[in-house]
């Protein structure tokens, strides 16, 4: 495996507390490397996933086809995010979305499942993810919900340009347009106001 992609991945699970080395030990034996070629699914609509996905280089979107076909973008993963359809994986269900890279994407995965129960082995393991739940699942998502329905486009605008810095000039203008839930044509009416 290539010792940077470890790095990288070391530099992001300490943001939440740090792991002792037998937990990182344990946690590198789960980890297989990935590529994905632009347009390839990681997690397909309807399929039950079983991974997790950390981004080394590139970029997934999650989405799912709206009744009347059109692609609505729900988020983004660029590097140093984990994907994956985490409902789906509590529940062992189908995912609703499809997630699939928008750029050549290499990761890492891991097995959900196996995961789980080395927070069972390892408190430090465990904290983590009760650290990284609360604020991307809780604490972060509520205000992007409240967010979608109350604001205006500008302001839904703005905030993905905080939410995500610097992956507008990677995103096309249709699949921007798609995750703030406005046509292209209003993007670019918002954009020249700016």
């Amino acid at each position: 495996m290539n010792y940077g992609w470890m790095e990288q991945l070391r530099a992001k699970l300490s943001a939440y507390g740090m792991l002792s080395e037998e937990t990182m030990a344990d946690l590198a034996q789960l980890l297989r490397p990935h590529f994905y070629a632009r347009g390839d699914y990681f997690l397909r609509e309807g399929q039950t996933p079983r991974n997790i996905a950390f981004i080394v280089k590139g970029l997934f979107s999650q989405y799912y086809a709206s009744p009347d076909g059109d692609m609505v973008i729900k988020k983004f993963f660029p590097e140093n995010h984990f994907a994956g359809s985490v409902p789906a994986l509590l529940t062992h269900s189908p995912s609703i979305f499809a997630i699939r890279a928008l750029e050549h994407t290499e990761t890492l995965e891991y097995n959900f499942y196996d995961f789980k129960a080395l927070t069972e082995k390892h408190r430090d393991l465990a904290a983590f993810y009760i650290r990284y739940m609360e604020l991307h699942w809780i604490i972060e998502k509520e205000p992007l919900e409240i967010s979608f329905r109350h604001d205006n486009a500008k302001k839904r605008y703005l905030n993905f340009l905080k939410e995500y810095p610097n992956l507008e000039p990677r995103l096309k203008q249709h699949e921007i347009a798609s995750y703030l839930g406005i046509t292209p044509t209003q993007l670019s009416r918002i954009r020249a106001d700016m």
